[in-house]
């Protein structure tokens, strides 16, 4: 008996000792696109915290935050504020993805929260192994109205974002 208990607390350890963990590194990006009646737009999410436990295979756990008091605009603070409003910041200062499911190895599967609105989404990733460790790179469309947000209108109304944003992101793992 105490055979069996050793030999089952070997394999659990073995197996656990063989998932790696590991932290965003300051080189990921990740940027929000959309339109609105006037042009083109794109935003950057310039603080971004994750950790990942990968198998060898396949992530195990993500979780990824990103700030959104550091998401900026290169059209200025107007942008920014009005950005900003319409994520309910003030509310919600972080917008948060934690890993459920991995189907396949290019489909990720998580809980995604966006201004105080949580939904499952499933994300399209390449998950390649590189220098630093991990790159997940990818892009996921999103409409504003699922979690809750009034697309931001400026100049009294003659100037509206359109509801369908796309983020696209390239992020690096490091081994901690």
């Amino acid at each position: 008996m105490k055979k069996a208990v050793f030999l089952v607390l070997l394999v659990s350890f073995t197996l656990v000792s063989q998932a790696q963990e590991y932290t965003l590194a300051d080189a990921s990006k990740m940027t929000i696109a959309g339109s609105s009646t006037v042009h083109d737009w794109e935003v950057a999410a310039n603080t971004l915290k994750a950790t990942l436990v990968y198998d060898g295979t396949a992530p195990k756990q993500i979780n990824l935050e990103v700030a959104i008091e550091d998401i900026k605009s290169e059209r200025g603070a107007a942008m920014d504020k009005k950005m900003h409003e319409a994520l309910k910041k003030e509310e919600h200062p972080k917008v948060t993805f934690k890993l459920t499911e991995v189907k396949n190895t290019s489909t990720l599967v998580g809980s995604l929260n966006i201004a105080g609105t949580e939904k499952t989404v499933e994300v399209p990733v390449t998950i390649e192994k590189v220098s630093e460790g991990l790159k997940i790179s990818g892009q996921k469309k999103l409409t504003l109205q699922d979690y809750g947000m009034e697309p931001p209108t400026a100049m009294f109304g003659q100037i509206i974002v359109g509801d369908e944003v796309t983020v696209n992101f390239d992020l690096i793992f490091s081994k901690q």
